[in-house]
């Protein structure tokens, strides 16, 4: 009796992951608008020189910093319109902490808890007042603005024998002390938003606050550190601004809380929530350092400077509607 065999079993091959032009172009699609910008600008006199590689860093270093704790907050849904503010609060205050005889760590760390106090404030009215970011922040820009003022009498605080200055004209092996000071402030932010339970817990709050309250997240507490962490990120690239003037002046930072907005955005935050990357971030801050300093070298007025980075910040917030067009 011949044992007829069973036929083998057909395995069909897995289908063949398809390339997503729109993924791929949403992630590193503004890595090719850099290295774009790069090759325009290598025109201008010295771009492509080793000197000015660093000036870029150094420049690029203080939004890049503001930017990283911004991102954690527009990542929530929220926004942080007092940061340009804070540098001018914290710098004044570490000069004045240094003038006053306190040693350089404490300086340093006070004013890094000078803007994360006012971020605590921001967080708070956010959070457990259900105050709009928009307002809560603006307000802050304006009186954290009056602060400076009033502790310096409207007049810079020089202090050419500052203890710290080496955290912002100081160097490590050739490298310049603000340029590790962001690297290491991105690991950190990295590894809080990939690796963390309260990085998942931020992207589950800018995705649906309400779904987020409901899986038993903390949406207050969280709301709270993010801002703190905003204000302290603000507060140490206030310090390292300080340190590379060598005065606390009332009057800087203008204008970066809109810098570090488009860099965020450019980096492919959506201002929405939920969606976003630090990395991304970090282009975006490269596009606009390289932007400024390209126009400067350039020899382009100033007054054309500012409209040229106003096109860039509607252009960031145009990509950003485009992009939640798509998803809908």
């Amino acid at each position: 009796m011949s044992v007829q065999e069973s036929p083998a079993a057909v395995v069909e091959a897995p289908p063949k992951r398809q390339f997503d032009r729109r993924s791929f172009a949403e992630r590193y699609g503004m890595i090719g608008v850099l290295i774009l910008l790069v090759l325009v600008m290598s025109g201008a006199p010295n771009f492509l020189s080793v000197d000015n590689a660093f000036n870029i860093a150094r420049a690029v270093s203080i939004n890049a910093i503001l930017a990283a704790g911004m991102t954690l907050v527009i990542l929530t849904g929220g926004i942080d319109l007092s940061v340009g503010s804070l540098i001018a609060l914290t710098g004044v205050t570490s000069v004045l902490l240094w003038t006053n005889g306190a040693p350089s760590v404490v300086a340093v760390v006070g004013g890094v808890l000078a803007g994360a106090l006012v971020g605590f404030i921001n967080g708070s009215l956010v959070a457990f007042l259900k105050l709009p970011a928009f307002i809560v922040t603006l307000g802050a820009l304006t009186y954290v603005r009056g602060l400076s003022y009033s502790l310096t009498d409207a007049q810079p605080l020089i202090a050419s024998d500052l203890g710290y200055k080496a955290l912002g004209n100081g160097a490590v092996a050739g490298i310049p002390m603000p340029v590790i000071a962001m690297v290491i402030v991105y690991l950190l932010m990295w590894f809080v938003l990939e690796r963390t339970t309260f990085g998942r817990h931020v992207y589950a709050i800018g995705g649906n606050a309400h779904a987020a309250r409901l899986a038993g997240i903390k949406v207050k507490s969280t709301l709270v550190r993010v801002y703190i962490i905003a204000g302290a990120c603000a507060g140490l690239a206030g310090v390292i601004f300080s340190a590379r003037v060598e005065s606390g002046q009332p009057k800087a930072g203008e204008g970066y809380e809109l810098d570090a907005i488009a860099a965020v955005v450019l980096g492919g935050t959506s201002l929405a929530g939920g969606r976003g990357r630090i990395w991304g971030t970090f282009v975006g801050a490269l596009i606009i350092g390289v932007l400024s300093n390209g126009l400067v070298l350039f020899n382009v007025p100033f007054f054309y400077q500012l409209i040229v980075k106003g096109l860039v910040i509607v252009l960031a917030v145009g990509i950003d509607g485009v992009r939640n067009l798509r998803k809908e």
